[in-house]
């Protein structure tokens, strides 16, 4: 246990009363960021191709995606470094924009979807951002369910940050709480998150090396008690260009994913997956060009 979570020194216990040396934790959504992106990773199947050209001093960029049965057309204008618009097309009748702004203590995004030229999802959020918290504040309605959310997460300590929400839905006028941990060091992060729903989210990352990393997850309902799922997975760096990462799960789906930079400009994804039970396999390959 001493090796999974060191001893804090007598310094570093003195430092935890001083706010001035807290640095503002990360988003109540990403306390489990970096196991996220190691064992959530998007398993595809079929070809993509993107494209993202820039023009105007790189001002305007222009994107297109390629799917199996879709495609989308999107465009992006930054007006100052702190201000930008996003707009996207796509075949399913889909037409999204987005306007992102910033300053030094406050983030900004509202966005609209049209689908069939009928209103699908529109919304706005607000994200404070102090010295050692931060308090995000959103409303949406998709599908005429409204939704009501606001978060808040607190550097407690150099290692330990906490936080809680709380969400209504305009559907059965539901309401529901939640709350976040996560503990950091130099080598590891651990999170927690537990909501009145009932689901519980466990994760741990562990830094072996410079280029390997593990990480673990756990997801249970409390009330359920039947969706129970737990992973394991690794990231290897094998130098600058390639990155290699891989995961087996407790329903017996085992992942790889393989992302290269095969020259400047220019990315080559491919992912691989087989489930034990139902003998499911996807290969995709994914061109990253921009």
């Amino acid at each position: 246990m001493a090796d999974i979570l060191p001893p804090l020194t007598t310094k570093e216990a003195f430092e935890k009363v001083d706010n001035s040396n807290l640095t503002r934790p990360v988003g109540y959504d990403y306390v489990d960021n970096e196991a996220h992106d190691l064992l959530k990773r998007g398993y595809f199947r079929g070809l993509y191709l993107d494209y993202y050209p820039a023009f105007f001093d790189e001002k305007l960029l222009i994107s297109a995606r390629t799917e199996p049965e879709h495609y989308e057309l999107g465009a992006s204008y930054y007006f100052h470094p702190k201000l930008q618009f996003s707009g996207y097309v796509n075949t399913y009748g889909g037409l999204t924009a987005v306007v992102y702004a910033r300053t030094d203590n406050l983030i900004i995004v509202a966005g609209t979807e049209l689908r069939n030229a009928r209103l699908y999802m529109a919304g706005a959020g607000f994200e404070y951002l102090a010295l050692n918290y931060r308090a995000q504040l959103e409303l949406s309605s998709e599908r005429d369910i409204g939704v009501f959310r606001a978060s808040y997460i607190h550097r407690v300590t150099p290692r330990l940050s906490l936080g809680g929400e709380f969400f209504w839905s305009s559907v059965y006028q539901k309401l529901g709480v939640g709350y976040a941990a996560r503990y950091e060091t130099d080598k590891m992060v651990a999170s927690a998150k537990v909501g009145s729903t009932g689901d519980v989210l466990m994760t741990y990352v562990r830094k072996i090396s410079k280029k390997v990393s593990l990480a673990t997850d756990f997801e249970y309902n409390i009330f359920s008690r039947d969706d129970v799922i737990a992973s394991v997975g690794y990231e290897c760096k094998i130098s600058k260009q390639s990155t290699v990462q891989g995961k087996i799960d407790s329903n017996g789906v085992a992942s790889a994913f393989l992302r290269k930079k095969l020259t400047m400009g220019l990315e080559c994804l491919l992912s691989a997956s087989l489930g034990r039970k139902n003998r499911d396999c996807k290969v995709g390959l994914r061109l990253i060009c921009g």
